[in-house]
């Protein structure tokens, strides 16, 4: 299979990223609200505890779309998926040192691990749009940590909404594809 073809496929059959994204950012907004309305050390855990679920819940919502929600035995770009998916909880070390400096900061360092991740997607789906969302995760972590140190969940909803956002537009990619 060529990269055109594998990127054709990781596009359809996961709607361009809407469904991981989607998932993704209903668990940032859980973070985000245990965060902000019931204690700190609680958003952090469903963030942590949450992203575990990622993909299995993407696979759901894939299914009830449905989509596949897999690629074909030769598609090579599904072990690269894959890959990238373990160094999240690889980079939460760097994410737990930073917190344990500041605890706002654990909002922001996880942006820059999630939209670090994503970096790779742009190969994946064959899509440009995630260079777009990790700069603006890492943009906006930035300006949280220089320009509103204590920002507290401020950063979970903004990487939230910059998700299901950037998943709709995904979608809408995948689809206008599919229907051309």
């Amino acid at each position: 299979m060529n990269i055109n073809d594998a990127q054709q496929e990781m596009r359809m059959n996961f709607l361009g990223g809407f469904a991981g994204q989607l998932v993704s950012g209903v668990i940032w907004l859980m973070a985000a609200s245990c965060w902000l309305w019931i204690a700190p050390r609680y958003g952090m855990a469903v963030l942590f505890f949450g992203s575990m679920g990622i993909f299995p819940l993407t696979q759901l919502v894939l299914r009830l779309l449905g989509r596949s929600a897999k690629a074909s035995p030769d598609n090579y770009l599904w072990s690269l998926g894959s890959q990238t998916a373990f160094t999240v909880p690889i980079n939460f070390l760097l994410v737990g040192a930073a917190t344990l400096y500041k605890q706002d900061y654990f909002f922001p360092a996880s942006m820059i691990v999630v939209g670090a991740h994503y970096l790779p997607f742009i190969t994946i789906y064959g899509m440009k749009l995630f260079g777009f969302l990790t700069g603006v995760l890492v943009a906006a972590s930035i300006g949280l940590v220089f320009y509103n140190p204590s920002s507290g969940s401020l950063g979970g909803w903004i990487t939230a909404l910059a998700l299901i956002v950037f998943g709709f537009i995904g979608r809408r990619i995948a689809l206008n594809e599919d229907n051309a």
